[in-house]
């Protein structure tokens, strides 16, 4: 090409979720049956969605509005819906006007991130999920920059960490939280959300939360909703279904738009979020227009409920299953439905190996680990000699070595078999012998 027509933040582009799928289906070409615990998709691991919310995505197909095109920022009924719901909590109000759909919450972030003034950054948590962490730093066309995530302290956010990098870095226009967390299943109690609202008043900060996972908190654990908090910061909540109806297909996600009139510049900002949602005229209509009865309804409580109590008592399986290996740190999730396993300093090393009996795969995997990192090298020789694949932590733009799991598996026996599988692999690669391969 006569110019140069890459964007400088295109190989900021990564996404270690479905990247390992390339590498594992190079797998299964030599026979290896994978056990896919790599993406959080209810659907594609069995969970079944209710018969009345399907009976009502039913009836909503047989109208004929829910074929055509909706208006830019949303179907009104189910602004005006979300909007009551907002307001209700208490805490900082909205109109249906704040309330802008997008197609998923993938398609909200790349337009928050995108639409921002290119030195604006946006500081997130680390481990990162790799949506926001890859959109800043293709944004920014630099490294992301992370505040800590304390895997000592329950995952919880490192305040001092997060405090000083903000005060000596006046690039940072705006703090990204995800609660419940991914990839750590961390929930951040109503003290520690305050803290970060308190740091970006003192900064005259924006706040961005991922709450796709809010409704997803397991017994005895106490979280509020950005909107319960903010007070007269500007801010903006990311929701949607997909994984509380479960309906992942549907890429049906929200901004909470708050306290945008506190801010000139932060209305401003806003009105090109919509602005670049009319070049696309309007995000899925028939996904919208389901909210309200199925959100609204007497059941959905029951509904939330039931799924959080199922994913709190499959962490504890997990949990029982993978603790007390040495050199590897489980912290119990306390929502969605992720576990992250950590190796502690030093556990790893370029030697490691488990027992592979194909000699094929074993080939393949040997090629694959020469130059990777540690975790990732685990992560590989697992599923060259079990078939389970996971995602490596350092895919999580982190320098910690571990990797993440669903909680996803219905089916029991496979589910424990994922586990114990896991455990004994883990057990037997921290104790290999150390040689030269």
């Amino acid at each position: 090409m006569r110019r140069d027509i890459v964007h400088p933040g295109a190989g900021s582009l990564t996404y270690a979720i479905r990247e390992i799928v390339q590498v594992a289906r190079r797998f299964e070409a030599l026979g290896q049956e994978i056990t896919w615990e790599n993406i959080g998709d209810p659907v594609q691991k069995g969970e079944p969605v209710a018969p009345w919310i399907r009976q009502i995505v039913a009836e909503i197909m047989e109208r004929p509005e829910s074929w055509a095109y909706c208006d830019t920022a949303g179907a009104p009924a189910t602004r005006e819906f979300l909007a009551d719901q907002v307001n209700r909590r208490g805490g900082a109000q909205v109109s249906p006007d704040d309330i802008i759909f997008f197609n998923g919450i993938g398609d909200a972030v790349a337009k928050v991130y995108g639409f921002l003034r290119r030195e604006a950054r946006v500081i997130g948590p680390t481990p990162a999920y790799s949506t926001h962490s890859s959109a800043e730093s293709a944004h920014s066309g630099y490294e992301h920059l992370t505040y800590e995530l304390d895997p000592h302290n329950r995952w919880m956010p490192d305040l001092d960490d997060l405090r000083m990098k903000v005060k000596y870095n006046d690039s940072i226009a705006a703090i990204l939280l995800i609660n419940p967390d991914n990839p750590t299943g961390a929930v951040y109690p109503p003290a520690v959300l305050e803290e970060i609202v308190e740091i970006a008043r003192q900064h005259d900060l924006f706040l961005i939360a991922d709450e796709i996972y809010t409704h997803i908190v397991y017994h005895g654990h106490k979280t509020l909703h950005l909107s319960e908090v903010i007070g007269e910061v500007c801010g903006v909540a990311m929701r949607g279904i997909s994984k509380e109806y479960p309906w992942p297909g549907s890429r049906c996600g929200w901004i909470e738009v708050l306290n945008r009139r506190r801010d000139e510049m932060f209305g401003a900002y806003v009105n090109s979020l919509l602005a670049s949602k009319r070049l696309e005229v309007c995000s899925t209509t028939a996904p919208q227009m389901s909210i309200p009865p199925v959100m609204g309804s007497p059941r959905y409580p029951a509904h939330l409920k039931a799924r959080a109590d199922m994913f709190e008592a499959r962490a504890k399986e997990a949990c029982d299953a993978l603790n007390g290996i040495p050199g590897v740190l489980v912290n119990p999730p306390c929502g969605a439905f992720y576990l992250t396993v950590m190796f502690e300093d030093a556990v790893l090393n370029d030697h490691q190996k488990l027992t592979i009996a194909n000699p094929r795969i074993r080939s393949m995997v040997e090629e694959l680990v020469r130059e990777s990192p540690v975790d990732q090298r685990f992560v590989y020789y697992l599923m060259g000699a079990t078939g389970i694949c996971v995602v490596p932590l350092t895919g999580f733009y982190c320098r910690r070595p571990g990797f993440r799991v669903t909680l996803l598996e219905t089916d029991d026996a496979k589910r424990r078999w994922t586990f114990q599988t896991l455990a004994a692999a883990l057990r037997e690669y921290v104790s290999s012998p150390v040689h030269a391969s």
